[in-house]
């Protein structure tokens, strides 16, 4: 009775999470909490109940299914270590699991059938306030350019202030608009004012090239695909292109992230310190070897090498655990935000779901905070 009691409360919180999630993902188909997150939280904070490796470093387990999403922001790393043999130069036997919805490895995570995954840390702070049992190991990229607001080509912007009024096409509860909302503080435009309509992501391509929306908010690859199309790059969460602000802007942080079940965590240490090895490779020859790295990845994610390029310029790859990630992918204004959209009921502290033990192990420099 009692195992069948937590099986149902284990789908109660897959369901919920199901939904909550469906505005985390980048692509369509579309521990104790407490009330409020440190105010300074450190990657050392994470580290108290560090997992014990092994002193030889030896792989408890080589055979790893590593769930991540066919997506340039997500997986880029994921298969790179896959296709030019990082993995196996570590020892391990990886089979990448590539699904076509981001939001759909929060149930599988909750389900237990996901024990290592990619996604972003949005989901983690989701999952670890329903009581999830789930570490991030790792930061992986900093994805925020990727979300943005493209205008049609008939949109005529004197100010950002001319949106009030206007009409953008986004899915319901993205994180898009938390970018939207921090753009309206900074530049005094009353959000509220502009017209959401619930749209999916390629419903508001189209809806943007015939004319039926002034706007459009979403990820890529959707962003690349509305500017192919005649539209124009508005803002990012990490740019802006706006007549009265132009240039960098610290309007949304969110990171791809590594993130492991606790249990797997306790039981596989030095198996997850060899995949972070693998994964810190492949993020080198990203950065270093762009071109060959588009001509590898483009195939597999089903984009032309033009259209990768685009959304790829608009990640930074990058593993280092620094302020932007600590006080800004997961900063206060994060759980507020994801708290006002319904997402989470308490914002879990950052300690509770990190434990970068084994990536300062492994590169204490990418460790800066």
């Amino acid at each position: 009775m009692a195992n069948q009691k937590k099986w149902v409360q284990q789908l109660l919180v897959v369901s919920a999470l199901a939904l909550a999630l469906t505005a985390c993902g980048t692509k369509e188909e579309a521990t104790s909490a407490s009330g409020n997150a440190s105010s300074a939280p450190t990657a050392a904070a994470t580290e108290t109940s560090s997992p014990e490796a092994a002193a030889d470093d030896t792989p408890e387990t080589t055979t790893v299914t590593l769930v991540g999403v066919r997506d340039a922001q997500i997986s880029s790393q994921q298969i790179i270590a896959d296709k030019l043999g990082y993995f196996k130069e570590a020892g391990l036997d990886v089979t990448s699991q590539l699904i076509e919805s981001g939001p759909d490895i929060a149930p599988l995570v909750a389900g237990g059938s996901a024990p290592v995954s990619i996604q972003t840390n949005f989901m983690d702070i989701i999952l670890k306030s329903s009581n999830i049992p789930v570490k991030i190991v790792a930061p992986l990229a900093q994805i925020a350019g990727t979300q943005a607001v493209v205008g049609s080509s008939k949109l005529e912007l004197k100010s950002a202030k001319d949106l009030e009024g206007k009409t953008i096409g986004i899915p319901s509860g993205a994180d898009v608009k938390f970018a939207i909302d921090n753009m309206g503080k900074e530049l005094g435009v009353d959000v509220s004012k502009i017209n959401y309509v619930n749209l999916a992501p390629s419903d508001a391509v189209v809806a943007l090239q015939n004319g039926s929306i002034d706007a459009m908010a979403a990820w890529e690859p959707f962003i690349t695909k509305a500017i192919q199309g005649g539209g124009k790059f508005l803002f990012s969460g990490t740019k802006s292109e706006l007549p009265d602000k132009t240039g960098a802007v610290n309007w949304m942080s969110v990171h791809t992230t590594v993130q492991v079940t606790d249990e797997y965590l306790k039981e596989n240490p030095n198996t997850i310190k060899a995949m972070l090895g693998a994964l810190e490779k492949a993020t080198a020859y990203i950065n270093d070897n762009r071109e060959e790295a588009i001509k590898i990845l483009a195939p597999e994610l089903h984009l032309t090498e033009d259209e990768l390029r685009e959304i790829m310029n608009r990640n930074v790859y990058a593993m280092e655990v620094n302020d932007t990630y600590i006080n800004g992918s997961n900063g206060q204004a994060v759980g507020e935000y994801l708290k006002s959209v319904g997402n989470i009921k308490s914002i879990p502290e950052f300690a509770s779901y990190h434990d970068l033990s084994l990536l300062k192990a492994l590169d204490p420099a990418l460790v800066t905070e």
